[in-house]
């Protein structure tokens, strides 16, 4: 019997863009998915024009910028609530080929001991061009990459198990989640879908790349320019991520690698005048340290670091 799954798009703007990846799910050749749409306070009439267009699906408004996790968290309580038996989380600004989700459905059937799937991923302006073929962690240097990222499909990725699967296209199944938990809302954004994977793992699930199954997805191979606020996650949430999963014989390693990037990171922003980059980085290395996770103010790194009432005065997520 068909899989009960419920297909889960976090939304915070990009409009048109949610518009053409709820589409492609409308067209999914699996007859027992249900779609949910999860507002994250868009500003540009978002949830209005869902609802108007797509009568028939799920739409829950959080009322607030909730990050990746928290938006997520708040999709897949109310749809194992109604009783899914697998969840896919996916990206507004993806657009998925009409057999994804019924290839993703077979293949984990296929293997019983399958915790999270996800598809072969392809860029958004070329359906050759591989973005993610699943995902590695390099334990030693403290980093993770997509693997495949930037080449020409050419059948080198077969079906195998992977370190984590790229947070665009992730599915889960309920058992998985059940021994595992949610997400962990303390990363906000970046390095929770790899969080999650791990923890899926060492609850004794497996994590598989199904590449018959396919998905595009607009955003950069490559980032040589992150934005500050995106740095200050990224930086943090790496030493967080480290800190947690790494090997005990390579933690210190891993650690020492992580925080060494940073502070040249942190060097060089100031040398190539990017003040606001450099305070994020700042920023993320001192959070790290006092262990404060969740959603961090922005005005922290746009602000002078010398002005003690911001200091004071920053909202932030309590310590967990």
């Amino acid at each position: 019997m068909a899989l009960k799954v419920s297909l889960i798009v976090l939304c915070h703007n990009g409009l048109d863009l949610t518009l053409t990846c709820l589409d492609s799910l409308r067209r999914q050749e699996y007859d027992r998915a249900d779609i949910w749409v999860v507002d994250n306070a868009s500003q540009d009439g978002t949830a209005e024009a869902v609802a108007a267009a797509y009568p028939e699906i799920s739409l829950i408004s959080t009322g607030d910028n909730l990050g990746y996790a928290g938006g997520n968290n708040v999709g897949l309580e109310a749809a194992l609530q109604r009783g899914a038996e697998v969840v896919f989380l996916i990206n507004n600004d993806t657009a998925l080929n009409p057999q994804c989700v019924s290839l993703l459905v077979r293949s984990l059937q296929a293997k019983p001991q399958t915790g999270v799937i996800g598809p072969m991923v392809y860029t958004w302006e070329d359906d050759t061009l591989i973005s993610s073929a699943g995902g590695g962690i390099d334990w030693h240097h403290a980093d993770s990459f997509n693997i495949g990222a930037g080449e020409p499909e050419r059948g080198q990725y077969p079906a195998r198990p992977v370190d984590f699967i790229n947070g665009c296209g992730l599915m889960v199944t309920r058992q998985a989640i059940e021994r595992a938990g949610l997400l962990d809302p303390g990363y906000f954004m970046y390095w929770e879908e790899t969080d999650w994977c791990a923890r899926i793992r060492k609850a004794g699930f497996d994590i598989r790349f199904e590449p018959l199954a396919r998905m595009r997805h607009k955003a950069p191979i490559r980032s040589d320019s992150l934005g500050p606020t995106t740095l200050y996650y990224m930086t943090r949430n790496r030493l967080l991520f480290f800190a947690r999963h790494a090997p005990p014989r390579l933690k210190p390693t891993a650690l020492a690698h992580a925080l060494h990037g940073a502070l040249l990171g942190l060097g060089r922003h100031w040398q190539a005048g990017r003040p606001e980059h450099a305070r994020a980085t700042q920023w993320a290395i001192l959070h790290a340290l006092q262990r404060r996770w969740g959603r961090a103010d922005p005005s922290l790194w746009r602000s002078d670091p010398l002005d003690r009432s911001v200091h004071r005065h920053s909202s932030m997520a309590a310590r967990r």
